[in-house]
Formats: C-alpha cells, structure tokens, sequence
C-alpha cells in the first residue's frame, strides 16, 4: 500500500535501489544535495545537478522538465553522508513562472525498481517561493527513511544552498539557473497555446496546424511534446493522464517522462503561465451542495459530502474520509514534533561539539536557543492540528445526527423513528475510534456488509486498563451484551427473512443477556445448550455452507433445498470452548474460513485464556476474527500510518428501552412476512 505522505511524516524504505518521479505544472530543474549526520552540504561537489547529474548512489535529470526522474541507489551513498535532499526549482530566465504559487502543485512519487510506488507527496501551500526542499531521506539505525519535507524558498536556489551551508551559494547556484536557461533555449520549442481554428501558436509568434493523432509540435519537438497533461475534472492533482490511477494515452516524451504543461496565452501574445484548472481546493462537490461560509472561513460542513450513488454511500465514504483525515492530520503533528526534537538535537550537537563552547554561559544560552525553536516549532504544529481537529469537529457534528440505523449509536434519534427496511445494508457500525491527540473527536467505526470476516469480542481481562477494573464475571456480562446489541443491530438493518441469528449457549450462563432476543421472538430456535445443542447448530450450519458451495460451483443455484435458509445467517458463540468437543472444534474452525463467502457468520464472545488446552491449533481461528472489546481498548492499528487507535464500544443509554422496542418492529415485521 502506497503512504501518502503529509508534511513531516516520515515512511520506512523497504529497497535501496530507488526512483523518485516528480510531475509538475511546468518545467522545473532537479538538485540533489548529500548532506552529513548535522544536514551541512560540506562542498559544491556533494551537490548532484543538471550540470553535473551524478553523485555516488545518486543521478538527476539533466535539464528541466515537467516530469522528472532521480535514481537513487542507498547502498552506494557515501558512509559520511546520511542525508539526502531532493529538490526542486524553476528555472529563472527562460520566461517561465517565478514562482510555484501559480502553477500546479508539484508531486514526488517513491518508487521501486519495478515501479511498485512506496511512498508520495504532493508539495501544497506554495506561494511565492521558486525553489523547496521536496524530500529527504535519511540513515537513522543503519536503516533508511523518506521524509516529506515541503520547506519552500522565496530566494530560489540561491537561499536554498545558503541554508545548507553550501559556500558561495548565490554563485553557484547562478551558475545552474544559467546552464539550465542556455540548455532549454536550444533544446525546448516554445510553448504551444490553442486557437479556435484549431492551430496552435508558439510563445515566439510561431503557428503550427496540430492534426489527430499527431503531437503537437511534430516528430522533432525535442524534450517536449506541448502536449496538455493538466489534471482533468476527477484526476487528483498528482494523477496526470499517463500516470497509474488515469486512464491510458497521457502523452509521453521519448525518455519516458510527462511533457511540460501547455501555456495559455493571453491577449497581445503574452503568455500566462498560471495551472488553466489548478485545483486548490476539494473535489467537485457532490450533492448536497455545502451552504456558503463567511469570507476567509472553511466551508461549512454538510452531511453527505461525498461520493455515492445513494446518501447511505455518501455517508459511508464520508465517514472513511473523516478517518483518513484525522489519521494524516495527527501523523503530521506527531512527525513535526519528532522533527523538532531531532532539530534540536542536532543543534546542541553541533554547538556543542567545541570544547570551548560548553565553559561559561554559552552552552546554556544555546540550550535555550534550541529549545525556543523546538517550541516554536511545536506550538505551530498544534496549531495545525487544533485547526484541522476542530474542521473534523464541526463534520461530526453534522454527520452524526445524519446516520441511518445501521450507522447510528443508540442514543440517536433515528432509532425513535425506525422503520423496517426494504434493503440491505451497506455497512454497520461496531463502535468509535479516536486518537489520544482529542479524545472527545470519535469517528465511527464501520465495516462493509456482508461480514468478509468473524467477529470476536474478547471477554477476557487481558490488555486494557478498563477491562482489569472489571472482575471476570462482569466483563464476560457487558461481552455478551455486546454481542446481543450487535445482533440487533443487524436484524434491524436488514429486511424481513434477510437475516438469521443463532445462538449457542452452551452452560446457559447468558440467559440475562440474551433476554431481549428471546423475549422478542426474533430467534428462529432456542439458543442451544449443552454438547448435544452445540452438536446440531454446527451441523446445520455446516450443511448449509456444504450445500450453497456446490449449488454456486456446479453453477445450479436455483437447486438448492426448499427449505433451505438462504438468508445471512449469524452464529453466536458463548463461553468458547466449553461444550465444543474436537469434531466441534474443527466444524466452527470451517464455519469461520469458509462461512463468510456463502453467508454464514461467527462471532465470538471468549477469553482466549479459556483455550489455551489447543495451544497452537486455535491460532488460525483467533487471527481469522476481528478482535473487538466490551471496553475502552487500543488495540486496533492501521496499517496506513501506523496509529494505535482506541476502541470504544456503543453502549445504551440507561433505562432506555429502545433495544426492546426495536426489535418487537423486527419480531412483527418477520411475522407479517412469513403468513
């Protein structure tokens, strides 16, 4: 899965051998800098650029271009450089734009050998700077890293050098800006801008006829091709035609790389550089439509301001987008303040390496230097991540109150005014997640119906600080509450006969628990109990699996038993293992591998602890589940960023009875079907 990265977050690189492939508006000319354990470029000759393209372990294009390639070998990297900075400028006297706020967001993708991307960035909030650190990557414990830097600079090249200590910077940095000018004078036409009547005319006054199918400039357009490779209306600004994630026939010049984007002209003939369909803010914004905010204000949040075919759809990827966003938005501020740390470090190393500058006040005086800016540095961040919390806020506030049924925590109004649905459900919502950086921010949490896998709510006290406040009896009771909550859920997401609840209980101890289900009648039998019950639901349902595997492989579908259930069919396991001998082991160890893909679906309500006698034979059935918990838990991970995110359970509210009224609409709407 490829990291998108945000600014400061950083991401493990898996390959030593690596392609950094930048896309851009416009033509923009490649550096690459080697700097040591302090980030200090010791000289010009630890500077990789069009005039010198190659360093140990690193090669850049050699003149400037709107798509770009670094190779980059790690292993060859010298063992006294331990950065590497990639950077991006645009050229000056060519009669380009000077500055990257009017062109199209740059976009650096990290790539492998093979083209498997690892890691991308798109460089966003650029104004009037004209060069930027785009990437670094670095040695940290004799592993390498890529960091997403994004660090502009208004001075050009000139700045950038002269922060990295490069001596002579202004110098040198001329020196590239007018190789690089002298090179596209001679090499590149001028840019093409489209006519009404279908010629294209040059920047220079120039006028060429374009003919399907032929590129614009002819055979001999050199380096680049004219060709428009902007971003269409539903291209993110990174995707361009050509690239993975687009439709195919982008056009591409002969080495491989995207062509510089068309300039439009103006009247007089002058030539406007600016991105014709930059794209600064969201994608087109779907209906519901977000009512107007005040000048300088973020749009007001809408509920349903997403894709989809229907409101349920909408509100489901809305609800995922809340999550990614909350997920980048504090994996940026917790890498800003490793940043900071890391800065400060390096400051302090650096100061105070001399001897001569730990004696009197000086050590002290750069101690606090170093942590003012680690401060400054931080305090920005937070202030970045409150604002981006509080937009993700505000959503929730609208969504929330939006959700259907399904989607909803039991305290929503929604269940006051439930009706029995007439079709399946998209997704159900098992509880909340948030981070530790704004607890009070939940979003939901859903997975996709039908279950593509089992659940298991863990009754045991292992983990959680909350679940050891518990004693076993307790935690096994609000384990089992869970379970029946979630049932119902289902059976009231659902239409009538689309859903079929089992039950095993094999000691009988979740009679309380189970008193809602039984009382309503939304059961099609007892819950089992005892050897011989646990016996005859796991037949059942194993025949079922069995019968619907052949039917769907023998591809008779329409020759399946009368009176076979073909609803989704849901098994709830209490107190596992108790009552299960070794055959009924091995049937629900089926259920769970082969059940989902024909309907049928488990959840456990265990302590693992209760099974360690199988030892390692119940290991494939436990990580084939979902661990979820009857408390607050952290258990769950993303791998996308790599946070530990917090699991809160929905509860219901005390005294209410809307568990009970639910489901007697479930009992009655069932009864109505089957006369």
């Amino acid at each position: 899965m490829t990291a998108e990265l945000v600014r400061g977050q950083n991401h493990p690189l898996p390959h030593s051998r690596l392609e950094i492939r930048v896309t851009a508006g416009v033509p923009v000319l490649a550096c690459a800098t080697l700097g040591d354990d302090r980030g200090t470029v010791l000289g010009v000759e630890w500077i990789a650029h069009p005039g010198s393209p190659t360093l140990p372990g690193i090669e850049v294009s050699r003149q400037a271009a709107a798509g770009l390639r670094f190779h980059v070998d790690l292993e060859a990297v010298p063992d006294r450089a331990h950065l590497v900075h990639v950077l991006l400028a645009l050229p000056e006297g060519v009669g380009g734009p000077a500055r990257f706020g009017t062109t199209a967001s740059p976009f650096a993708a990290v790539t492998a050998t093979d083209g498997t991307e690892i890691a991308s960035f798109t460089i966003t909030d650029l104004e009037a700077e004209s060069a930027v650190i785009a990437l670094e990557l670095y040695r940290r414990q004799g592993a390498w890293k890529v960091r997403a830097v994004g660090q502009g600079y208004a001075g050009g090249l000139a700045e950038l050098f002269g922060d990295q200590g490069v001596p002579q910077a202004r110098e040198f940095a001329a020196g590239i800006q007018e190789a690089v000018a002298r090179h596209m004078a001679s090499a590149i036409q001028a840019p093409l801008t489209g006519t009404p009547d279908g010629v294209r005319v040059r920047a220079d006054g120039s006028a060429t006829a374009t003919q399907p199918g032929q590129t614009a400039g002819g055979a001999g357009a050199g380096a680049s091709s004219g060709a428009d490779v902007t971003p269409g209306p539903g291209a993110t600004p990174h995707q361009l035609p050509g690239t993975p994630g687009q439709q195919p026939g982008g056009p591409a010049d002969g080495q491989g790389q995207q062509p510089a984007a068309v300039a439009h002209g103006t009247a007089g003939g002058r030539v406007d550089y600016t991105h014709p369909r930059r794209r600064n803010t969201a994608p087109p914004t779907p209906p519901p439509a977000s009512p107007p905010s005040q000048p300088g204000q973020a749009p007001r949040p809408v509920a349903g301001d997403a894709t989809g075919w229907s409101m349920e759809e909408r509100l489901y990827n809305q609800v995922w987008g809340m999550f990614e966003d909350l997920a980048r938005a504090t994996a940026a501020y917790r890498s800003a303040v490793d940043f900071a740390e890391s800065r400060m470090d390096q400051e302090l190393d650096r100061v105070l390496s001399d001897p001569r500058s730990r004696i009197g006040g000086t050590g002290d005086a750069a101690r606090e230097v170093a942590r003012a800016k680690r401060d400054q540095l931080t305090d920005q961040a937070r202030e970045a991540l409150d604002r981006d919390l509080g937009q993700l806020a505000a959503e929730s506030g609208v969504v929330e109150p939006a959700l259907p049924p399904a989607y909803a925590r039991w305290d929503n109004p929604v269940w006051h005014a439930y009706r029995v649905p007439m079709d399946n459900p998209m997704a159900l919502r098992l509880g909340d997640l948030h981070l530790p950086e704004r607890t009070e921010l939940r979003i939901p949490m859903l997975v996709r119906l039908p279950l593509e896998r089992g659940l298991w709510i863990d009754s045991g006290r292992s983990g959680s600080e909350a679940a050891l406040m518990l004693d076993e009896g307790q935690l096994r009771r609000l384990a089992m509450d869970n379970a029946v909550a979630h049932a119902a859920r289902l059976l009231a997401a659902y239409p009538p006969g689309e859903f079929t609840v089992h039950v095993i209980d094999a000691a009988g101890s979740a009679a309380g628990s189970l008193a809602p289900l039984v009382a309503a009648g939304v059961l099609n039998q007892p819950p089992a109990s005892g050897a011989g019950g646990v016996a005859a639901v796991l037949a059942q349902l194993t025949r079922r699996v069995d019968l619907v595997q052949m039917a769907i492989r023998g591809g008779a579908a329409d020759s399946l038993p009368p009176g076979l259930d073909t609803a989704e069919q849901l098994l709830i396991v209490n107190d596992f293992p108790h009552g299960f001998d070794d055959r009924a082991v091995t049937q629900l160890r089926y259920l769970a591998d082969e059940g989902p893909a024909v309907g049928v679906h488990l959840m456990m309500v265990a302590d693992r602890e209760d099974a360690t006698a199988y030892g390692p034979v119940l290991d494939p059935l436990w990580r084939s589940l979902l661990r979820i918990t009857p408390v607050a838990d952290d258990h769950l991970a993303d791998p996308w960023v790599g946070h530990a995110w917090t699991f809160e359970p929905l509860t219901m509210p005390p005294g209410s009875q809307i568990l009970r009224r639910v489901l007697e609409q479930v009992a009655e709407a069932r009864r109505a079907w089957r006369r």
